[in-house]
């Protein structure tokens, strides 16, 4: 079978390069030419563990092509993929200027049956918008059916969620396309994958509730950590004892400084559009974006009051962190990706340098990413390379190599022992032995 991905962003690609080492040939199409020939020279535009060996394998196999020609594509191909970016609008909602324009593209080359699949993240009713669109642009009277075939990838574990998912999830009213969009992914069905097979708008709404409902347990356990500091529990333990429940589960349990990425606020925000939409309100959802956006600030200010007693009756400044240096390790919302969209960090740093602090940061592959929109901070080499000269250090995100730092060169290398733990990676007691001003979330050093 041929299948054409329209978006080499990271579902597209992550999408096309899963499908071409199950065996089809695929072509990824994009408008950027110099994108298209990076990819041809085995140039990955991101970071994401294993990707660059599957799409250079099956790039050099014949399975995998990259091209700027939609017409081409549309015709070779059965089913057509749209994978472009549906970036959020001021007031919550998905910009579908990307899809619209990809849908008239597709309408001026059919020439025969297709299937067209969204399997970017799209508000209910953009199936039958599709569908609209594309019979209105026909050249010529042509059978096709829409599909909706969300995508659930994580970052940093994307290739594994492709091969080894949880649920692969159809919408369609036609059986024809329910029957094709099963036999791509017949190899799911060796590994007894689920299947749910249902109306287009049913599984549009089964992307964002699924976001939103793991975006909802973060902010709980975040709310839970903040009373824990209050009342002398520890939210780890608090957080094991929920997630026995296999009601509850222990997934998506874990306290920090707040969720960040490219789905979760973005998918949350635009629930809440669609639920305004329609007149319902989902408070639930609503208090979870609310929650969300406290812990960030929240934990910005935990860092700012450390130093706020430090200074005495300098304590109602506003730029009260005026000559300390803060060593920030750990960039991208989470570890395994280079993505900096709607990091904690980011808002965190922001937040820092309006109270006048210096700012060294390491992560171990966001940095780039990160210079263009914080250009002034000190970027530096290594963990230990950020500590060096800085008052405190403050972790944000939990890449595995700041599990296991050599605390007493740390210590060694900071002007001041203030710690920051701000995924609860070390234990408080040990820390404060070793004579740290140990901070973490949601639990006592007591």
């Amino acid at each position: 079978m041929h299948i054409s991905i329209i978006g080499t962003g990271y579902v597209g690609l992550v999408t096309g390069a899963c499908f071409s080492e199950f065996g089809v040939f695929v072509t990824c199409i994009d408008k950027d030419k110099n994108k298209i020939e990076s990819l041809k020279n085995g140039v990955i535009p991101f970071y994401e563990p294993g990707l660059d060996d599957l799409v250079k394998r099956n790039f050099k196999q014949g399975r995998l092509k990259f091209s700027t020609d939609i017409g081409e594509a549309v015709e070779e191909s059965l089913v057509i993929f749209i994978a472009v970016g549906t970036p959020p609008r001021g007031d919550g909602s998905a910009d579908l200027s990307y899809v619209d324009n990809v849908a008239k593209e597709i309408a001026n080359h059919i020439k025969s049956y297709k299937v067209i699949v969204t399997k970017s993240t799209v508000p209910v009713g953009t199936g039958e918008r599709i569908r609209k669109t594309i019979s209105q642009h026909l050249k010529e009277e042509v059978n096709f059916d829409i599909v909706s075939n969300p995508e659930f990838l994580r970052e940093g574990a994307a290739i594994e969620d492709f091969m080894r998912p949880n649920r692969v999830v159809i919408g369609t009213r036609s059986q024809q396309a329910a029957a094709i969009m099963k036999d791509l992914y017949r190899p799911l069905y060796l590994i007894e994958t689920p299947f749910v097979i249902t109306n287009i708008e049913t599984a549009e709404l089964i992307k964002y509730a699924s976001n939103s409902f793991l975006a909802t347990k973060i902010s709980f356990i975040n709310e839970m950590a903040n009373l824990c500091e209050k009342v002398g529990a520890d939210v780890n333990v608090v957080a094991k004892g929920m997630g026995l429940d296999r009601r509850i589960g222990p997934k998506f349990l874990h306290a920090g400084p707040g969720f960040g990425g490219s789905c979760f606020p973005k998918d949350t925000k635009a629930l809440l559009k669609i639920a305004s939409e329609h007149n319902v309100e989902l408070g639930i959802v609503n208090a979870a974006i609310k929650a969300n956006e406290n812990q960030i600030a929240w934990t910005t200010e935990k860092i700012k009051n450390a130093f706020k007693a430090q200074k005495g009756s300098r304590a109602e400044e506003q730029k009260n962190l005026t000559g300390i240096t803060i060593a920030i390790l750990g960039l991208s919302f989470k570890p395994n990706t280079d993505d900096i969209r709607e990091s904690p960090a980011i808002s965190i740093i922001q937040g820092l340098l309006n109270a006048d602090a210096n700012i060294r940061a390491y992560d171990p592959v966001a940095m780039d990413n990160t210079k263009a929109v914080l250009p002034d901070i000190t970027y530096c080499n290594d963990a230990y390379d950020a500590c060096n000269g800085a008052d405190a250090v403050v972790i944000i995100t939990e890449w595995n190599q700041f599990r296991n730092l050599e605390m007493e060169r740390i210590k060694q290398l900071l002007k001041q022992p203030y710690f920051f733990d701000l995924r609860n990676i070390y234990e408080p007691q040990k820390m404060q032995a070793l004579g740290f001003k140990y901070y973490s979330v949601g639990r006592s050093a007591l």
